[in-house]
């Protein structure tokens, strides 16, 4: 009684169709649940890449620094750090130093500069460009001061008669801001020329002997700031940046416990920086986890069922083989081990083959991130689960069904009862209650995000309402389907055969006619969701950004641009525009000048034509100044204050740049005359050119630049965007999946009915309907069931889609509301992959009734 357990793989060959099926099944559950993981560790890897991209780059480790050090005490807190860095795997420190700034330092005999002295190790060479002279054993002068006053390399400073190393070398000041490898020290060694006066220097020192010997030299009591940080690579994911963080907290442990025992305990202060991006990461990959895991849970199941219809179906089609052996013996739980034996290979192959696939195309479905060293196994252990699982339903089902046939004897009646009862039950309603909780839920969804919390509190329930929404329909969609089909026998086209044929075939497959629409009708659906509120967050970011900033680059500067004193270097004025703006009376008052400011301003979601239209208005001629009114506030009075007249409103716009969605009005800068230019109290440079490029030119005609410049790349926070947009594109994927498994299901249906299809395509045939007729019945009614899944499945998921990507907009304070994208390629892109699968369908059962032989399928 061996033998058939033994010959269970080789028979399992004599049905192919049953063993694709079974593979395919399990290859997509297996897909879905490790994608979920993969995807969540993913995002937390790609969450510390972006926060590591804004972090300075010696801040992902520990940071030592103090203010007032005294110069006795910072050689031995430098000492600690260094001896104690290599035990917990930290390299060399980069120690700076800055003194007081020294008043009355002489160059030339002019006593009113005013320079600090510092030192940083690394620095000089590499990281300071010299203009002129050499580095040497004595101090360099930045090129600012040297150049406005004429001071040349060699000469020999002095502080109230004290001498100081010579001027060596003259290195070109630091830009406003800082590169990067500067960014931690941008408030001591880049002198703001808008804030300070235009004498004051940072001359550096290019050895830590010489700055310690000027120290000496003029009596300095204290170090004005002492600064030692690592310049570590940055993390790659979550717990490579938790890694760096315990090692970083145990040297500030160490290092503080060691100058403690000397008396030092309060000599540095040490801090871990990216320890805020850590915690931002780890949530981000949490919350994409909670997020996607009910959706991942619906897909498991979903696969598990199937696994359940497999077994059914092989015990079916081995039911004459099963009795023979439960009448010989074999228990209910051998038979299960028997389709174990002949199905659990191919399903082991394919869980196998699925969690393979979700690993080599992450870079397809999943965020831009390094995954964990955890997150292969883990996923590779849920993939295992799964599999276990698949194989003991299977085997399970078998079981219960021979032990309620073969010993219990009950008949099927209460099965068929059973089943009657589910099929008539009202599961629509019930989705349709989840929905309605989610979309309760959703009503809260990025509150977190606006009273200060950088990440939108996750609430699982409110990210599953569209899915649920879409079963809904899909299940109502369904249902009417089968009661027309079941009414359809009234049907009388008999003058149309071809429609009456085929409506006659999907009359007679309800159950797989109404099963295909309910998976096609989810996957569309689902797949428009997913795509359209991923990229509707993205757009979004891109949108806002662009209205918040008004160009690529925004730069405060100083009036002179305004009034045109000085004007804008060449190679900037072919995407530079300057801009003033005006407040104080209630509303917002953007001074623009026409003739540049539609080549450099990024105008988002507005009518380019439009905006230069208006533009082209406001030289008009009439009382008053002529005005683009702003928002839609009605109560928005016309003063423009700064002895301006009224506004004259010659168009309006909903919003603007810079000015967002508030109350405001654009006008012209020719409508000021030059007193009145002067009375702008802010000026700002819009420019297409990057930050560097910006200030560097600005500083090259002698204007300096304020603290307050944004770029579109900084100006919003965007992974709350981008969390977003991680985890629906998850639900973008599982749409995909679906819609493979409602293609499959269809060819597979049309093929399972092929010998079917064979007989009735011969008979027609020869009794005198044209082959094309026969192929256009066929294509009505596998045009029929696509179809419908398409049009309603489009329509459902766009719909929800719209109404939820303004609710998971994690900025509302910020214009414009996150909106649906154009939704017409991807309804054309379905539309096209629809008519292809009924081609290819149709091609399928017209190939059974070109291949059959009437005589064999009579006989037969």
């Amino acid at each position: 009684m061996t033998m058939p357990w033994r010959a269970a793989p080789r028979a399992a060959l004599s049905s192919p169709l049953t063993l694709i099926i079974a593979a395919v099944t399990a290859l997509l559950a297996c897909f879905l649940g490790t994608a979920a993981i993969l995807q969540a560790s993913a995002a937390g890897g790609a969450a510390v890449a972006y926060q590591s991209g804004l972090a300075c780059p010696d801040y992902y480790g520990p940071v030592f620094s103090k203010d007032n050090v005294p110069v006795a005490v910072a050689p031995q807190v430098v000492d600690s750090v260094r001896r104690h860095a290599p035990a917990h795997g930290f390299g060399t420190p980069v120690t700076s130093r800055y003194t007081p700034y020294l008043f009355g330092t002489e160059f030339n005999g002019d006593p009113n500069y005013k320079v600090t002295i510092a030192h940083r190790d690394q620095a000089v060479p590499g990281h300071i460009e010299l203009a002129d002279g050499s580095v040497g054993a004595g101090l360099l002068l930045g090129t600012v001061v040297a150049k406005a006053e004429g001071i040349k390399a060699g000469v020999t400073p002095s502080i109230h008669g004290t001498p100081l190393p010579p001027v060596t070398g003259l290195y070109r000041d630091l830009a406003d801001p800082a590169p990067r490898w500067w960014c931690s020290q941008q408030r001591n060694a880049v002198v703001s020329r808008l804030a300070n006066d235009p004498l004051d220097s940072v001359m550096f020192a290019p050895d830590g002997k010489t700055f310690d010997d000027t120290v000496r030299t003029l009596g300095v009591p204290a170090i004005a700031t002492l600064h030692m940080s690592f310049y570590e690579a940055p993390p790659k994911t979550v717990s490579e940046a938790e890694d760096l963080l315990e090692r970083s907290k145990a040297l500030i442990a160490e290092v503080k416990a060691d100058l403690g025992a000397r008396g030092l305990g309060d000599a540095i202060i040490g801090s871990v920086p990216f320890e805020r991006s850590v915690t931002i990461s780890n949530q981000a990959e949490s919350n994409v986890l909670i997020s996607i895991l009910p959706l991942a849970a619906i897909s498991i199941l979903v696969g598990c069922a199937g696994i359940g219809t497999v077994a059914l179906q092989w015990y079916q089609r081995r039911h004459p083989q099963l009795r023979l052996l439960s009448a010989r013996g074999s228990a209910p739980g051998a038979l299960g081990a028997l389709a174990v034996a002949e199905l659990g290979l191919p399903i082991v192959v394919g869980g196998a083959a699925g969690a393979l696939l979700a690993r080599l195309s992450l870079g397809v479905y999943g965020p831009p991130g390094e995954l964990d060293d955890g997150a292969l196994l883990q996923g590779s252990l849920v993939a295992a689960a799964i599999l276990f699982v698949s194989l003991a339903l299977l085997a399970g089902v078998i079981t219960v069904r021979t032990h309620r046939e073969f010993e219990l004897g009950r008949v099927r009646s209460g099965r068929a009862k059973g089943v009657k009862l589910l099929a008539i039950f009202p599961w629509e309603l019930v989705t349709a209650g989840v929905a309605l909780l989610g979309w309760n839920r959703l009503v809260d969804y990025g509150k977190g995000s606006r009273v200060g919390n950088p990440l939108p509190q996750v609430d699982p329930l409110a990210l599953t309402y569209p899915v649920f929404v879409v079963l809904t329909v899909g299940l109502l969609a369904a249902r009417l389907a089968w009661l027309a089909l079941h009414a359809s026998h009234r049907a009388r086209l008999w003058s149309r055969p071809a429609l009456q044929m085929a409506i006659r075939r999907l009359a007679s497959a309800r159950a797989p006619v109404t099963g295909v629409l309910v998976i096609g009708t989810l996957a569309v659906g689902t797949l428009a969701t997913g795509i359209g509120i991923a990229r509707g967050q993205e757009e979004a970011l891109h949108t806002k950004s662009a209205i918040f900033v008004g160009a690529e680059t925004r730069v405060d500067t100083e009036s002179v641009i305004g009034t045109g004193k000085v004007q804008l270097p060449p190679h900037l004025s072919g995407d530079t525009t300057i801009v003033g703006e005006l407040t104080g009376t209630g509303s917002v008052v953007l001074v623009v000048d026409p003739r540049t400011f539609r080549r450099a301003a990024t105008l988002g979601p507005l009518d380019g034509a439009e905006v230069e239209r208006l533009l082209g208005q406001l030289s008009n001629p009439g009382t008053g100044v002529p005005a683009i009114r702003v928002g839609n506030d009605s109560a928005q009075k016309a003063a423009l204050g700064a002895g301006l007249a009224d506004a004259r409103t010659i168009g309006e716009l909903p919003m603007f740049p810079i000015i967002g969605t508030k109350a405001g009005y654009v006008i012209s800068r020719e409508s000021l005359s030059p007193a009145q230019l002067r009375a702008v109290p802010k000026w700002s440079v819009l420019s297409g050119a990057p930050l560097t490029q910006v200030t560097d030119a600005l500083t090259s005609v002698g204007v300096a630049t304020a603290v307050n410049r944004v770029t579109r790349e900084s100006a919003l926070d965007a992974l709350p965007f981008y969390l977003v947009s991680w985890t629906f594109s998850f639900m973008a994927l599982l749409g995909a999946v679906l819609g493979a498994v409602a293609v499959l299901s269809l060819l597979v249906a049309v093929e399972v009915r092929r010998r079917q299809n064979a007989l009735a395509g011969a008979l027609v045939l020869r009794m005198g309907m044209r082959p094309r007729a026969l192929l256009a019945s066929h294509l009505m009614e596998l045009g029929a069931l696509s179809g419908l899944a398409v049009v309603i499945g489009v329509a459902c998921g766009i719909s929800v889609a719209g109404l939820s990507v303004p609710r998971f907009d994690p900025a509302t304070f910020l214009a414009p509301r996150s909106a649906l994208p154009n939704p017409t390629p991807f309804a054309l892109t379905v539309l096209a992959v629809g008519v292809l699968v009924v081609a290819l369908a149709g091609w399928i059962a017209m190939r059974s009734v070109r291949t059959a032989r009437t005589a064999e399928l009579i006989r037969a």
